[in-house]
């Protein structure tokens, strides 16, 4: 019988990416995981991968990079940083990365230089954010602890880094005798709500709760909620999430209107942002302001060409595996899963019917907003209230009290 880490390292290839024999793996991993990288790659090895290939990063590396180097030097991209994620493309390859940062590394580092490098490393990926966005690529986000990340999540523990694998353990369903079953049998639960959601066709959504959050937003002709797994454009279906507890689906880029109040705090590039909200006028922010982290709520908001509109609206149930757990996990990949959200930046194309064969422009013309940018935000309360908005103004809820109603 494997071994808990053994079955998430076997998930990731199995069900995450759906590696299929013959293909190459890219492995994206902080220094801190390398040991399960390696666990990564001998599933991948065993699932008949031709090669693995691995891009450690070094956050505590780049915190230096920002101390010691200019805004200019951190605005300049070598060569070879562009062709790794070429050669992805080239290769037809399929990424798994390892999300695992130390929610408080950047506190005290000038935001001006961190929006610089983030702009410019967003500039050089655009053509693979692309491909990931429009599901050209089979990708999957997992995450395993580090020293840094379990001590935030676990203050008190003496053993935070052991607590938090058994958390990962649990979301995951790798704590169970066949991990792989128990996502299938999910998935099933996820296809039937979004085809009742898409069989609907609202106007347009309405959201309310106690905290502040008070907006309407509209939702493109021919929408689609999809939620578990997808299907790339080579026809071979992946989850690129794990854990995934969202139905998610994309909004009208110019008809959102209202605010919004963060029911989380946000990491963003190192920095955390907390009690914070975000005001919309014809789908753009036109307000914004944070108890914590408003200088780097502003560089996200202004960061690329679409990074102040939506681009992502996501259900998720208060009453679910991740947010029954009482936990704040400090990373998106969890706290996302943990309540109803959305994402500043770009829509994945996939969220309207044909979206996957248009154009830019198209997408575009079609509600979908465009950007290198794609943030997600958490707002979902035990009180909040949503509602559905028919063609012909009849209204229908869908949330009640943090639930799915329908």
């Amino acid at each position: 019988m494997k071994s808990p880490k053994e079955n998430l390292a076997e998930i990731s290839v199995k069900i995450g990416v759906n590696l299929q024999p013959g293909q190459e793996l890219f492995i994206n991993s902080p220094i801190e995981t390398a040991d399960f990288a390696r666990l990564i790659a001998k599933s991948a090895f065993d699932a008949g991968a031709k090669d693995v290939h691995v891009n450690y990063q070094d956050e505590k590396l780049s915190k230096l990079r920002y101390e010691g180097a200019d805004k200019e030097t951190l605005s300049e991209i070598p060569d070879w940083f562009k062709l790794k994620y070429d050669e992805i493309l080239d290769k037809k390859g399929a990424v798994i990365s390892i999300h695992a940062s130390d929610p408080d590394l950047l506190s005290g580092i000038d935001q001006e230089k961190i929006l610089a490098s983030v702009k410019a490393r967003e500039e050089a990926t655009r053509e693979y954010s692309d491909a990931i966005m429009a599901d050209d690529v089979r990708w999957c986000v997992i995450s395993v602890p580090t020293d840094s990340w379990a001590k935030k999540v676990f203050p008190q523990s003496s053993t935070p880094v052991d607590d938090l694998w058994k958390a990962i353990f649990k979301t995951t369903y790798t704590d169970q005798e066949d991990p792989v079953a128990c996502w299938r049998e999910k998935d099933k639960a996820f296809k039937a709500r979004a085809e009742k959601l898409n069989e609907k066709q609202y106007k347009a959504l309405r959201y309310k709760n106690s905290r502040g959050t008070d907006i309407t937003v509209g939702l493109p002709k021919n929408y689609i909620f999809s939620g578990g797994s997808e299907k790339a454009k080579d026809g071979v279906e992946f989850f690129p999430n794990l854990p995934t507890e969202e139905l998610f689906s994309a909004p009208d880029k110019d008809r959102v209107d209202g605010t919004l109040v963060s029911a989380y705090p946000l990491v963003y590039n190192g920095k955390i942002i907390d009690r914070f909200s975000l005001t919309f006028k014809d789908g753009k922010v036109v307000d914004y302001k944070a108890e914590i982290g408003e200088d780097a709520l502003d560089s996200l908001i202004h960061v690329s060409e679409g990074s102040d509109h939506l681009g992502e609206v996501a259900l998720v149930p208060y009453d679910s595996a991740i947010s029954n757990m009482n936990l704040l996990f400090y990373n998106t990949l969890f706290d996302e899963n943990a309540s109803c959200h959305f994402a500043l930046g770009a829509a994945y194309p996939t969220c309207v019917k044909g979206g996957e064969n248009m154009r830019p422009e198209e997408l575009e013309k079609a509600g979908l907003n465009q950007s290198p940018t794609h943030v997600d935000f958490m707002v979902g309360t035990d009180d909040l209230k949503i509602t559905g908005v028919l063609e012909d103004g009849t209204e229908e809820k869908i949330f009640e009290n943090g639930n799915f109603v329908i």
